[in-house]
């Protein structure tokens, strides 16, 4: 095949909210000991295995996951976005997984509907393809998994 009519890998941003960071030492009781840079690396390695490029990116700031989003139009065939807190407050979140046009999968280390109260609702899932948690560090895969099916339906 020429270089002319080939065809770009497809791409899939993941989004980690805030304090997801700390994986491994925040809470292991609740979110686990997997850090999260290894979560990014099953995550790439995964991905490639299904014949997608997966970046990863993390922030604590609400408007730099919203820019995050914005810039992922045109870029990448879907998101895989854990919004930690900002998944049960942020308006803002929700508007611009709306406004992006892209697939969107949220995903939680927890089952958020056997926690807290505040926690089980999620503002950003509406906005959302769907949502996966509760199954630790595989909750992405699980995700990452569906995003290669439906990119592969077209």
């Amino acid at each position: 095949m020429s270089a002319s009519t080939e065809q770009a890998p497809t791409k899939v941003l993941v989004l980690h909210g805030p304090n997801l960071n700390l994986l491994g030492a925040r809470e292991p009781e609740v979110y686990g000991k997997t850090m999260l840079v290894e979560i990014d690396a099953m995550l790439v390695t995964h991905g490639a295995a299904l014949g997608l490029v997966v970046e990863c990116f993390q922030s604590n700031h609400e408007g730099v996951l919203i820019d995050r989003l914005h810039q992922a139009r045109g870029e990448y065939a879907a998101v895989i976005f854990n919004p930690g807190g900002y998944t049960h407050t942020s308006v803002a979140l929700h508007d611009a997984i709306k406004a992006i046009g892209l697939p969107v999968v949220e995903v939680h280390l927890s089952n958020t509907s056997a926690r807290e109260e505040f926690r089980r609702r999620s503002v950003t899932g509406a906005a959302c393809v769907g949502r996966i948690e509760g199954f630790g560090a595989e909750s992405y895969r699980l995700a990452l998994e569906y995003v290669a099916r439906r990119v592969a339906r077209g």
